[in-house]
């Protein structure tokens, strides 16, 4: 197995330990960019808890981002996620999100995506308050983990249509921020984290989770006091804190 695979089978199964209460049964997905050309992504019907290098499947990214502006449905599409695997004998698919996975690590340059259904995050993107929860940060760590704020996307069709419609979301921020979000939050759905390496993306997951336990608590007591806008700024770009993360990558 390479180092890069390996990596991504320890973060998967880290994802999937039950006491973390982040995935269960099949849910989640994660990937990893291998080169240029393509990524490894989880194979349907696989626990992030107990999955083995089995679970994966290497596919490369051009037929994947081509279904983004040239969206085929049903049996097609199905065809095509089958077509992009770099080893057309294996038996395994790409995950039905294998089209989201591919245009974040191409679009945001990123390493690696985690994508989970955590208890505590999903306890506000499955109310009123997730946008709020998304555009708002309420402590410092928080900002240099997970970003000045997280794209919020109301619900959408898991698969081919979730993807199409979170480009349009990335881009946005992207266009926005000069730089790609380190958070994406599903509404009714889930997190997104988007790391630098497998270690990054761990350790943003654990911050939005934290930072969910955190935000629902002051709602319970009260309203939630948010830091302003300019010091949120002024912890993101704060030298200290930009080395401090890249210890922890």
């Amino acid at each position: 197995m390479s180092a890069v695979l390996e990596s991504l089978v320890s973060l998967s199964r880290m994802l999937g330990e039950p006491a973390r209460n982040l995935a269960i049964i099949g849910e989640g997905n994660t990937s990893i960019r291998v080169d240029d050309d393509s990524f490894y992504v989880k194979a349907s019907g696989h626990h992030l808890g107990t999955i083995t290098e089995a679970g994966f499947v290497q596919v490369g990214f051009a037929p994947i981002l081509r279904l983004l502006d040239e969206p085929l449905t049903g049996p097609a599409l199905q065809e095509a996620f089958l077509g992009a695997r770099v080893d057309q004998t294996g038996a395994v698919r790409p995950s039905v999100e294998v089209t989201f996975h591919a245009m974040l690590l191409a679009e945001c340059g990123v390493q690696c995506i985690a994508h989970t259904h955590p208890v505590e995050v999903n306890k506000i993107l499955c109310s009123t308050r997730a946008e709020q929860f998304a555009s708002n940060r309420t402590c410092p760590d928080e900002v240099v983990l997970c970003g000045p704020r997280s794209v919020f996307i109301p619900y959408f069709d898991p698969g081919l249509p979730l993807a199409v419609e979170m480009r349009r979301h990335v881009r946005a921020y992207i266009e926005e921020n000069n730089e790609p979000p380190k958070v994406i939050l599903l509404g009714n759905h889930g997190l997104i984290a988007l790391g630098s390496s497998t270690t990054d993306a761990f350790n943003i997951t654990q911050m939005a989770v934290k930072s969910a336990a955190i935000f629902a608590g002051a709602c319970s007591i009260g309203e939630p006091v948010f830091m302003s806008r300019e010091d949120i700024h002024h912890i993101y770009k704060r030298p200290d804190e930009i080395f401090r993360r890249r210890q922890f990558i």
